[in-house]
């Protein structure tokens, strides 16, 4: 943003706020995470989210599929390719067996693909809990004990993360249990979004459950994730929960100059950033230019670049015509002519700030046949059960 950006002021560190996070050899500082978003963390994004941070900070990869690494799948072999400028280079990894996960981090290791690997267990969607994968998964403790096992095991000198949800539901939390055994196992830090399986992204996180984690694993670090809208939040969250760091999601969907604002916020220096519309339809052009830049055609770049629109655009003033024509453009210059329509000089919206993104909750759980009868008995799941595809 440039120095006419109207700010206000940033919200005062919390005290004891960790200046830093140690994730193996790694320092996060300050402690501020990307989450792992499918479709969105993509590596523009991330580009544009650590130009408003000048690198700092940890930026995770989307969600990649052991299976189809390890198969080499077109698809997922692009979304492992990090930008020269990305340290640490980090790789999410959803899986549910352990052979099959084993390899896919062998695989990392052996052809220096990353820096750092984190396991996915809290992806709600359909179509990874019925697999028993994502937030399914740590319901059958044998089973994460041995994903775990078999990954720390085969990562070397690679920090091996997790994060994971409360639980399934609020009569299946398994948050304590899953910190136990990771501790066992060698994991080497913990993120937890306050929310069950079933809530999705409803509701209000549970920020007390992550305080209770944090108590019940004081060996390693665990990260705090959930309902962070603002600088103030996160400083918040680590001053209420006592956690070691953050991890951001939803709230940086269209505002990728909030990791700018937490910066500001952990270091004490800096304002809060209040761009007005001109400003964010600079930022909107430098994320579709970079999305062409990384699939090798314009047009593709700007039509993913689509689902970011309403995102940033959310409290300005855009008529539902304008509106509608964003959501169908294919073009660089056909996006900036429909920006250019609009009046640019708007200040920074009340509205604009607060809840982004999904926010469906109290789901039914999609879950295996039988899956909660014993969360010990995991017999039926197997190779056949990975996702074939990475990402969205």
């Amino acid at each position: 943003m440039t120095s006419q950006t109207p700010t206000a002021p940033a919200p005062a560190p919390a005290p004891g706020a960790a200046a830093s996070l140690a994730i193996g050899p790694h320092a996060v500082s300050p402690p501020v995470v990307l989450a792992p978003m499918a479709g969105i963390t993509n590596a523009p994004f991330r580009t544009l989210c650590r130009e408003f941070t000048g690198g700092k900070g940890l930026f995770v990869s989307e969600m990649i599929t052991t299976r189809a690494l390890v198969e080499r799948n077109d698809k997922t072999m692009r979304l492992i390719r990090f930008t020269p400028d990305e340290t640490p280079r980090s790789i999410q990894l959803y899986g549910v067996d352990p052979v099959t996960v084993g390899k896919a981090v062998r695989m990392i290791v052996d052809e220096d693909l990353a820096d750092h690997i984190d396991l996915n267990f809290g992806c709600p969607v359909p179509k990874v809990t019925r697999k028993g994968g994502g937030s399914a998964l740590p319901y059958k403790r044998p089973l994460l004990r041995a994903i775990l096992h078999e990954a720390v095991a085969s990562a070397g000198p690679l920090p091996v993360t997790m994060k994971m949800r409360k639980g399934i539901d609020d009569d299946h939390l398994t948050c304590l249990d899953a910190g136990r055994i990771a501790v066992d196992e060698g994991i080497t830090a913990i993120a937890l979004h306050g929310r069950t399986a079933a809530q999705h992204y409803g509701g209000t996180a549970d920020w007390d459950a992550i305080a209770r984690l944090k108590e019940h694993v004081p060996e390693i670090p665990v990260l705090g994730n959930g309902d962070i809208w603002s600088a103030e939040d996160a400083l918040r969250m680590v001053r209420e929960t006592g956690c070691d760091g953050v991890v951001v999601g939803r709230g940086c969907l269209g505002r990728p100059w909030l990791f700018a604002d937490l910066v500001a916020g952990f270091e004490g220096t800096g304002e809060a950033t209040r761009p007005t519309l001109r400003e964010v339809a600079a930022v909107m052009h430098r994320h579709a230019t970079l999305l062409g830049e990384w699939l090798g055609d314009e047009s593709r770049g700007v039509v993913d670049f689509r689902k970011h629109v309403a995102w940033y655009l959310k409290g300005f003033s855009v008529g539902s015509e304008l509106r509608r024509k964003l959501a169908v453009t294919s073009s660089l210059a056909q996006l900036d002519e429909l920006i250019a329509g609009l009046d640019l000089d708007q200040p920074w919206p009340a509205g604009a700030d607060g809840p982004r993104g999904r926010s469906s909750g109290n789901n039914r759980v999609v879950l295996p046949d039988g899956w909660l009868r014993d969360p010990y008995d995991y017999a039926a799941v197997d190779a056949g059960a990975e996702l074939d595809t990475s990402g969205g």
